[in-house]
């Protein structure tokens, strides 16, 4: 496996101790190419980074490295902005269509404010890939887009709390859209078409049943394509969770207690398959998608006497877990390019049944399952105007009707399992209740 040697470890010694002591690609830089650290690096882990010293942070290696270009793609209730990290090689693509022509990997750091390791791991790996010199990971992203949102929730991180200004959760959002954070996210899924996006958050510990350093979950949504579903299993099995085991963590399912002792399940708390949930989202939009949780609460005496070394073990987690989706991408290309080709295509077949509810692990219940779908559904005038800037967001195609009365949504479509979601009026989170029609 790749990760026997992982690719920005080996590109760029991108343990987070190697980095904190001051180590870079293997031998110390020149005083004027030294790469830029973040906050968190510079202070040990003592403290995490702040918004200026990110903003400062990208924007050196924006200037330093051809490679890295940051956009800004929204702006929050409170007026900070929502950035974008394009990284490739020879230079970052501006236009998602010259990005099509390999693999693009999506990373959302940060989306609940207080959850800030992720966010660190982010913006250490989007520095690391940027100055890496090495033939290797040059060679990949040749092949891979790479795209970094560091910060997905400015105003929260701001205030350490969960949720944005509002207090909205933005990771129950991502259908609704009511945020400018995930209306930002979800145009950059648009027009980017990530093959997989890598979603990193934190979570409590609740001892003795869960309290492992690195929890994974794919997307448990029944709309998720088989083969998409069965690489997003595979990132999380045998990529990420193995990458931060041999980095010395220990990594469980997010969502499940297990005994202490067995291992065995003791009981599900969280990990449904919601649609609003980004790394549901994604897989309904035919993409790969993993949630990674690294533990908040300190065990070891160590963690306990010093917080910056509970810091730095969670950002070191983030990290191993990071190292294995590179890894995945290395090594399984083809297959994910098959997986989410394949997935994005067969919607213009418009066959088979659409849930409504259920997940991989609790079967639906029978009114939930639409077996023999509408063709499209019907939105009056009114209906369309209210919700047309979300299903332009979301990408979904609609077809005018004669005499202006409105639109036809076709299920014939690439996010055909995304139309029933968002209009039928028995979803769960559906944005409006379009009139289903037969005849398209």
């Amino acid at each position: 496996m790749f990760s026997r040697s992982p690719l920005i470890r080996g590109a760029a010694c991108g343990a987070i101790g190697a980095l904190l002591t001051g180590s870079f690609l293997g031998t110390p830089a020149r005083a004027e190419q030294r790469p830029p650290r973040t906050g968190f690096e510079i202070s040990q882990g003592a403290r995490w980074t702040t918004q200026d010293e990110e903003a400062d942070f990208l924007a050196a290696v924006d200037k330093a490295a051809p490679r890295v270009a940051v956009d800004r793609i929204g702006t929050t209730a409170q007026g900070r902005p929502l950035r974008l990290v394009r990284i490739g090689a020879p230079g970052a693509p501006a236009d998602p269509a010259e990005a099509a022509r390999g693999n693009v990997l999506l990373l959302i750091c940060s989306q609940h404010g207080d959850e800030p390791s992720g966010r660190e791991a982010c913006l250490s790996t989007v520095r690391d890939l940027a100055y890496a010199e090495d033939r290797r990971t040059r060679r990949f992203l040749e092949r891979t887009q790479v795209l970094v949102v560091p910060t997905a929730n400015p105003d929260g991180r701001a205030v350490d709390t969960r949720g944005n200004s509002d207090g909205v959760d933005i990771n129950r959002d991502h259908i609704a859209l009511t945020t400018a954070e995930s209306r930002a996210m979800a145009g950059v899924i648009r027009d980017w078409r990530p093959d997989t996006v890598y979603d990193l958050h934190e979570y409590g510990a609740t001892a003795p049943y869960y309290v492992k350093d690195l929890l994974a979950l794919w997307p448990r949504n029944l709309n998720t394509p088989d083969r998409v579903h069965q690489e997003a299993r595979t990132l999380s099995d045998s990529y990420v969770r193995p990458s931060a085991e041999a980095a010395g963590h220990t990594t469980g399912v997010y969502g499940i207690w297990t005994d202490p002792g067995t291992g065995e399940p003791v009981k599900q708390v969280a990990g449904d398959g919601q649609e609003r949930i980004l790394r549901n989202t994604v897989g309904v939009k035919n993409a790969i998608g993993l949630l990674a949780e690294t533990r908040v609460d300190p065990l070891t005496d160590a963690e306990k006497a010093d917080p910056a070394v509970n810091n730095r073990r969670r950002v070191d987690a983030q990290r191993a877990g990071l190292e294995g989706a590179f890894d995945f991408i290395a090594e399984r290309r083809g297959r994910i390019e098959a997986a989410t080709t394949a997935a994005r295509r067969a919607g213009y077949a418009d066959r088979g049944p659409i849930h409504l509810g259920g997940a991989d692990n609790e079967p639906p219940e029978e009114d939930a399952v639409l077996r023999d779908p509408p063709c499209g559904y019907r939105l009056d005038a009114a209906r369309y105007r209210a919700v047309r800037d979300e299903l332009a967001l979301h990408g979904v195609r609609v077809r005018p009707l004669h005499g202006g009365e409105g639109v036809l949504v076709p299920l014939r479509q690439s996010a055909r399992a995304l139309v029933p979601l968002l209009l039928d009026g028995r979803a769960a989170y559906h944005i409006t209740a379009g009139q289903p029609v037969d005849t398209c």
